[in-house]
């Protein structure tokens, strides 16, 4: 009886394993699931992203739009036009020319009748060779609110928090000279909420007796808290410089940074002035003249 048992378990085992053997051979190939990120600094396409709607008090619904400059250095101009159009024709211009790289949220609105219906608003982009396009619905699940984009889409504690969204105002620029810096000068009031966070200093290195030390979190100390204005090119023909890229802090209900632009045309530019939790933004344009550089020559 061992022996038959024993007989019997190894026709047993040897049964699992053929069929074991047919059932790997008969999966498809293992591939990794998970591929290292790989990142452009150039030579990629511009995506239009369709942020949501809003529905107005006139009965009117704003379409709102954003793009994802897929490259990590390079910007992109593409003027208005048979490479950067919405369809149809009837909501065209407006929208923006320059592209910053990575990812611009709520910038671009168009307004539909009250009657746009199930239509739809295309927004396409040519850029390094490649279409994209944007399509604008007014789907239920899509809907947004005024809020929403304060918060560039994060948490939106509701309407019954207290917190009031900064209030911005831009003074009047001048015509600029090409290459010489001009100043853009914000004034900014808030009600003090939420209550800004002092910055945490930034801890030093830990010291090593050898290999590699610790990494130290870049969100550290250095960083502006409370209120703090920023600025980024919409549209224009050529780039704008600003003194300072990111955040500045507002001192006494102000602050203050210069802009210098590449070419003459009409450019387009945002303030947003954020206050930790909700972000106001206001476009100004600026015209340089053909002509005007600043060595004063023609």
């Amino acid at each position: 009886m061992g022996r038959e048992f024993r007989w019997f378990a190894c026709v047993l085992a040897a049964g699992l394993s053929v069929v074991a053997g047919a059932h790997a051979q008969a999966q498809p190939p293992s591939f990794p699931t998970e591929v290292s990120q790989i990142r452009f600094n150039s030579g990629q396409s511009v995506v239009p992203y369709f942020e949501g709607w809003i529905k107005n008090s006139d009965g009117t619904f704003d379409l709102v739009f954003g793009y994802f400059n897929r490259n990590w250095k390079q910007e992109i101009a593409v003027p208005a036009g048979a490479e950067n159009k919405v369809e149809p024709a009837a909501f065209d211009g407006g929208q923006p020319t320059y592209f910053l790289p990575r990812r611009q949220r709520f910038l671009y609105r168009v307004r539909v009748p009250a009657d746009f219906g199930k239509k739809e608003v295309t927004w396409t982009i040519v850029s390094n060779g490649r279409t994209e396009k944007g399509y604008g619905t007014l789907q239920p699940e899509q809907e947004i609110t005024e809020r929403v984009i304060m918060t560039n889409g994060n948490f939106n504690p509701g309407t019954d928090d207290p917190n009031k969204a900064p209030a911005l105002a831009v003074a009047p620029v001048s015509p600029p000279a090409i290459g010489a810096p001009v100043t853009l000068t914000a004034t900014v009031t808030d009600d003090g909420l939420p209550k800004p966070r002092a910055a945490a200093p930034r801890p030093p290195p830990a010291p090593t007796a050898g290999g590699f030390g610790a990494q130290v979190n870049s969100s550290g100390g250095g960083r502006p808290v409370g209120l703090r204005v920023s600025w980024l090119q919409y549209s224009g023909p050529g780039k704008v410089t600003f003194s300072q890229a990111g955040p500045i802090q507002v001192t006494d209900g102000r602050v203050a940074t210069t802009a210098q632009f590449s070419t003459p045309g009409s450019y387009k530019l945002i303030a947003s002035a954020t206050d930790g939790s909700l972000t106001t933004r206001t476009t100004i344009a600026v015209t340089v003249p053909a002509g005007n550089s600043s060595s004063g020559q023609p």
